[in-house]
């Protein structure tokens, strides 16, 4: 799919970090294409660069942190070179939401949900509304917000939604946790929903549960979502199409029936045998991935990889597309390559 009829494009992104002990590479010609309507995963180990890639996206990288090139376009316009003012008045938390990874953290214990919850309503306005000056309301206006925050919560399937409104945030499971946070980035509307691992810190039946609920909102009200995890089982279950990250790369993309039934890259292959799930025998990869102040030269997997060559160090691999849709960067697959025929 080309990048013109995206809805969210990733393009050549990389980002740097100045460091006490040099440059780091945290991602380095990363790339992403999200289809309206689609939900699109982004796998990887630790450290390769996932929150990233969505912190980017957001303008929320933190100091010290350059984007030396690269473009995230999104409904015509390109996200990094606008200011912060407009990020946070047009995009962020209006068009874009976000869903962070751990629900225990991310909401304030000292203030009762509603009041939390309202304070993207307050800034940004209830969907289809031009947002309040400089972000004050009047009691109609708060009661209509909280008439909507209401709605929203019994979407996410929250009970005694009006109670809750009026409760702090000890007062919720885990799983309730998530499903508030769920409905903060679901308040405004969004066009796009970013979810960073917001399952890693639950447990696996309230895992399922909050998967099957992204899934059901997502088609109810239209959603593209990208969702960042590090489990393929997740990307199974829940995404249409898929990135696979490592070390700040792109190594491989396309249809989650594609790169799961058939993975081309070596990483790829050797994450879903690490799977429970999937793998006959489970097997780890080893070694670790490599410090971004000194990534390795050619493709940066090349040094835990069992189908490595000499070329590998080399150079880094161009993205072909053996498959329909489906994306890979490895010296193993040739332009127009044939996946049944890869190089030995």
């Amino acid at each position: 799919m080309s990048v013109d009829d995206a809805l969210l494009a990733i393009e050549d992104l990389a980002v740097t970090v100045g460091t006490d002990e040099g440059k780091a590479e945290i991602l380095d010609r990363a790339d992403l294409v999200l289809r309206p309507g689609s939900i699109h995963g982004v796998v990887g180990e630790s450290g390769c660069g996932k929150s990233t890639l969505i912190k980017a996206i957001l303008g929320l990288l933190p100091k010290r942190t350059v984007v030396e090139r690269g473009r995230v376009h999104f409904e015509g316009r390109d996200l990094l070179q606008l200011s912060g003012d407009a990020m946070a008045r047009e995009v962020r938390g209006r068009a874009i939401g976000f869903i962070p990874q751990d629900p225990f953290q991310a909401l304030n214990p000292v203030f009762r949900v509603g009041d939390q919850l309202m304070e993207s309503l307050r800034w940004h306005g209830l969907p289809g509304e031009e947002a309040p000056l400089r972000g004050r309301v009047d009691r109609a206006t708060r009661a209509r917000h909280r008439a909507h925050l209401v709605s929203v919560l019994s979407a996410v399937q929250l009970p005694d939604a009006e109670q809750a409104l009026d409760r702090y945030p000890h007062q919720f499971s885990g799983g309730q946790r998530q499903r508030l946070l769920i409905a903060a980035a679901l308040s405004t509307r969004p066009k796009v929903i970013l979810a960073d691992e917001p399952t890693t810190a639950l447990d696996v039946t309230t895992q399922l549960q909050i998967l099957k609920l992204l899934r059901e909102l997502a088609e109810r009200f239209g959603l593209s979502m990208i969702f960042v995890t590090h489990d393929f089982g997740v990307v199974a279950q829940l995404c249409d199409t898929v990135t696979v990250m490592y070390a700040g790369q792109t190594v491989e993309s396309g249809p989650v029936a594609s790169v799961l039934g058939a993975p081309l890259h070596p990483y790829s292959r050797m994450l879903l045998a690490c799977h429970p799930d999937r793998a006959v025998e489970l097997a780890g990869i080893p070694g670790a991935v490599p410090s971004p102040l000194k990534p390795p030269s050619g493709c940066r997997f090349n040094p835990r990889c069992t189908d490595a060559r000499p070329v590998c160090a080399m150079a880094r691999p161009a993205v072909t597309t053996p498959a329909s849709q489906h994306r890979v960067a490895c010296t193993l697959y040739p332009p127009d390559a044939d996946p049944a025929t890869r190089a030995a």
